[in-house]
């Protein structure tokens, strides 16, 4: 079979195309023909070399992926050859609280990922896809939809009435807007393109504002909530937008925090936590309860996710320069043939 990895040393030209004999599933273990993949910014920074974690290499990149079940080891239960599954970030993190968790067991890194035409996975550690979404669509769902549904559905108890501030376009955020309408939330989206604002508003938002015409955008986030600000936040930006989303937060708000494209330098003064009692929490995708939790939500409100752009799997250099670029609009996946 072949794969793409990661060789000697970080960096988009060390991605290698390399052949694999095709591995044979031991006890309770799956084999799948991979269908379709998808990429986030954390295996960007992986293969970047940037990622505040360094992994060994050779690695296979990417979390992110869907595939058919061709093969099953000995004592497997939860699926049979032929089932659509979709693989979980945490390997071993079945529910429970994050300490279940075991960074160890990080798909994608350091344990191998899906870039290839073949993947061995744990049966504890795939979830069957959504049968209402297609290959590529079900490829995006490990990492981004369930940090989304973990922050806002597992930990947040988002409920209709409430409303959600969500920072960017990306995966995670679009997600986030997906998920929070489908509660009965209402949803602000941030953006430096008044276009993409436009397509949040499509989607579903109720406004938008442009950060970068808005530099203070919190001022505009309270005027559209007659002064009470928003239950929750999807922060993805880090400590330079932070600042912005307390003054944001209504009272006994929540904060997520998931990521920092904005940077990871910047200062925060705990005593605007502790004036409106805001809950701050950091969000590590989802555990494979989550997942399965969501996938249910998913099937009965018929929920899509935004696909951006499609690439061959082999053309991943190409997609992480796209998605690299920050002009995308959703998520940016691969197709496996």
């Amino acid at each position: 079979m072949k794969v793409i990895v990661l060789q000697d040393k970080p960096g988009i030209g060390n991605l290698h195309v390399i052949d694999r004999p095709e591995p044979v599933p031991r006890r309770q273990e799956i084999l799948i023909r991979v269908r379709a993949t998808a990429l986030n910014y954390r295996d960007v920074e992986i293969v970047k070399g940037s990622y505040h974690t360094a992994f060994s290499l050779p690695l296979v990149p990417l979390s992110d992926g869907v595939g058919e079940v061709v093969a099953i080891g000995e004592g497997v239960t939860r699926f049979k050859i032929g089932d659509r599954v979709c693989s979980t970030f945490w390997q071993r993190w079945v529910g429970g609280a994050f300490s279940m968790a075991e960074p160890a067991y990080q798909r994608g890194g350091p344990i191998d990922g899906l870039l290839g035409d073949y993947a061995l996975l744990d049966e504890q550690a795939a979830v069957l896809a959504p049968r209402n979404l297609s290959d590529v669509e079900a490829a995006t769902l490990p990492c981004a939809a369930v940090t989304a549904w973990h922050a806002l559905v597992t930990e947040g108890a988002v409920k209709a009435g409430d409303t959600v501030l969500v920072q960017g376009t990306g995966g995670v955020a679009l997600f986030a807007l997906l998920f929070a309408k489908a509660s009965g939330a209402r949803v602000i989206v941030t953006s430096s393109s008044d276009q993409k604002l436009h397509r949040a508003v499509a989607l579903g938002a109720f406004a938008g504002v442009n950060y970068r015409q808005n530099p203070e955008w919190a001022e505009a986030v309270l005027d559209l909530t007659d002064g009470r600000g928003v239950d929750h936040v999807i922060e993805v930006g880090g400590p330079q937008s932070f600042e912005q989303s307390l003054k944001a937060s209504a009272r006994c708000g929540q904060i997520n925090v998931i990521g920092y494209l904005g940077g990871k330098d910047g200062a925060i003064n705990p005593l605007e936590i502790f004036r409106k009692q805001v809950q701050v929490r950091g969000i590590p995708v989802g555990s494979r309860e989550s997942f399965e939790a969501m996938v249910r939500a998913i099937e009965t409100l018929d929920v899509k996710p935004v696909i951006d752009r499609t690439f061959l799997w082999t053309e991943v250099a190409a997609a992480i320069h796209y998605l690299e670029g920050g002009s995308h609009f959703g998520k940016v996946a691969l197709v496996h043939e």
